[in-house]
Parts: structure tokens; sequence; C-alpha cells
């Protein structure tokens, strides 16, 4: 075989690989990509966690006072100015902390 012949072999063999990793790609993508009814069962179990994260006496439901005193303290830790206000920077580099909400309530 020619140098030439060798060089296009290799271009082939390159460009296939790409091309198959690029499909395990995709393919993986959409078998990740979780399907409309486990999005449903995702959004349940983030409410399941906000309830426990809320309900400070335990009674499986979240009392308005209950409910007032996590969004209290959540406002008070995202106001970093600490003026009683918020603005945009403050609401969106926001991140909920689990471990800030155990002790909200007691």
């Amino acid at each position: 075989m020619s140098r030439r012949t060798n060089v296009g072999l290799v271009v082939i063999a390159v460009v296939a690989m790409a091309g198959a990793i690029a499909l395990a790609a995709l393919a993986q993508t959409k078998a990740t990509a979780p399907k409309p009814q486990d999005r449903v069962a995702l959004g349940e179990e983030q409410a399941k966690q906000l309830l426990l994260l809320i309900d400070t006496d335990k009674s499986g439901k979240i009392s308005k006072q209950e409910w007032m005193r996590f969004m209290e303290a959540e406002f008070d830790r995202l106001d970093k100015a600490k003026n009683g206000e918020m603005d945009v920077k403050e609401l969106t580099q926001s991140t909920l902390r689990v471990s800030h909400f155990t002790s909200v309530g007691k």
C-alpha cells in the first residue's frame, strides 16, 4: 500500500470513530433524559423533601405558621444587604441550603 492510501484509511477511521462517539453520546443523552411521568415523580419527591424541611412539628402537614417561619428565615438569609428588601442580584444568586432549615421554627 502506498503512503497516500494509509493516510486515507487513517482519516476514514478517525471520522468513523468520531461518528461512533457522537452517536453514543446522543444515545446516552436520550436514555438519561427523564420521561414526563418521571419528572412528576421527581417533583413529588422534591415536594416531600420540602415538607420534611418545613414541617417542624412532624405532623405530616405544613401549617401557615410553619410556612411563614420558613419563608421569613429564607428571606433573612437571602437578604445579603440586611435592609429588609431583596434585589434581582440577591434573588438570582440564591441557592437552597437544606441544612439551614433543620432548625427553622424550633
